[in-house]
């Protein structure tokens, strides 16, 4: 029995290469053969190239169709733009109006973000979002999995490379907040290990259902500090559950690449304790299974441009050379983030030009690290015009949108985005 092979991102030419030799040939064929006769689990991984959730003469009969016929889907991009779109079906039911940054409508805004050159989205799932407290959903707390479902189908529709967000919880999960769903055990390791097993599976086999199979998948929102409180602050715990939710994945869907997601996290001086660093070497530590580092950036709250590069360069060196992407980032275009630390309005004000200035240069400065291969803007639909205020999507405005909810208009960074794919 050979050792399982996870083909680091990109290297696959496409889902036929069970090999990742980055190519597709008969010897792909031998190594689904190795499995299905032999038990041979070296690709196993790899090896569910029709993409149903199992590896039988289906997925070798459907080789034999691309060496035959030479007919192959297209591979993932080299890199992937784009944003968290999550609170997208919340705006259109509130008839909001969208707007190019001339002002003219925009008559459906999911194709036009992919017209700009974007070519990936995320999305956010919570266990059950309607235990969540009334302020929570306000705030944006209500994709429960039938929303996702038919926001994911969407997306995958339109083309775009799609991106699962896993909150093991009913409310926001993040540094500050990591609590058990209402519905699992909240103290029991042994339960709580089944609960996550379980809960990615369902979800997994429901979206494949749907016609939304992820593409990539975050196991955890910013779990810097763990998920899963009090007992998945413990790494011993957290890897436990990190290893459960990967063996759901692999056995329902290989093809989805697994994200860990952290924050870059700083002191208030901006100086040392980076707390991601020490995440992604204890990952290594131990041997957890995933592809791709995930990291959130926003430098009202992690610093400067020269301390993104810092932080970069550290987790280079612990990440086994994975790649990394940036889930989440935003700058504000007329008022400063809340709570924020780090000022930077002496070089990039908050204005439509300051941000788009900003998003110009943390593109060049991602740029200067090859191994950063995604660029997602966080909550970039957040447009509140033509919503009368009684009726608002969310209590407050989100300051980093790349839409002014004030008229509609689309800020200039939107168009600046697809710098980091050129």
């Amino acid at each position: 029995m050979g050792t399982v092979l996870l083909c680091p991102l990109f290297l696959k030419a496409n889902v036929y290469d069970v090999n990742c030799d980055g190519e597709v040939t008969a010897a792909d064929v031998t190594a689904l053969y190795d499995y299905l006769l032999n038990n041979d689990l070296t690709y196993v991984a790899t090896s569910d190239v029709t993409g149903d959730g199992q590896i039988t003469a289906a997925d070798i009969t459907a080789i034999y169709n691309v060496l035959l016929n030479g007919i192959t889907p297209e591979p993932l991009p080299e890199r992937l733009v784009g944003g968290d779109i999550s609170m997208l079906t919340k705006y259109e039911e509130g008839g909001a109006i969208y707007k190019d940054r001339n002002g003219s409508t925009i008559s459906n805004i999911l194709p036009y973000f992919g017209q700009q050159g974007w070519n990936a989205m995320r999305v956010r799932l919570f266990v059950n979002p309607e235990n969540a407290s009334t302020t929570h959903q306000k705030e944006g707390v209500v994709q429960n999995l039938a929303y996702v479902k038919a926001l994911g189908k969407r997306i995958k529709d339109a083309g775009y490379a799609f991106v699962l967000d896993l909150h093991y919880s009913d409310t926001w999960a993040d540094p500050g907040a990591q609590g058990v769903p209402a519905a699992w055990p909240k103290n029991d390791v042994e339960a709580l290990k089944d609960s996550v097993f379980n809960y990615t599976k369902h979800v997994l086999q429901e979206m494949i259902a749907a016609g939304a199979r992820p593409d990539f998948i975050q196991l955890g929102n910013e779990i810097t500090g763990g998920m899963l409180w009090p007992t998945g602050k413990n790494w011993d715990n957290l890897a436990a559950y990190l290893t459960h939710a990967s063996q759901a994945v692999r056995e329902v869907s290989p093809n989805t690449k697994i994200i860990l997601h952290t924050e870059l996290h700083r002191t208030n001086n901006g100086a040392g304790n980076i707390v991601a660093d020490y995440f992604y070497q204890q990952a290594e530590n131990y041997d957890l299974d995933y592809d791709i580092v995930g990291l959130s950036y926003y430098s009202a709250y992690h610093g400067d441009l020269s301390k993104l590069n810092e932080d970069l360069t550290l987790i280079e060196a612990v990440s086994a050379n994975r790649p990394i992407m940036i889930m989440e980032c935003g700058y504000g275009y007329a008022w400063d983030l809340p709570e924020t630390k780090f000022d930077l309005t002496g070089t990039y004000p908050y204005s439509n030009e300051g941000q788009k200035n900003f998003t110009v240069a943390m593109i060049a400065a991602l740029k200067q690290h090859s191994r950063v291969k995604g660029l997602f803007w966080w909550w970039p639909e957040a447009n509140e015009f033509n919503i009368p205020w009684q009726n608002q999507t969310t209590t407050s405005w989100w300051n980093g949108s790349l839409f002014d909810n004030r008229d509609g208009k689309a800020q200039d960074a939107l168009y600046e985005m697809k710098q980091f794919i050129e």
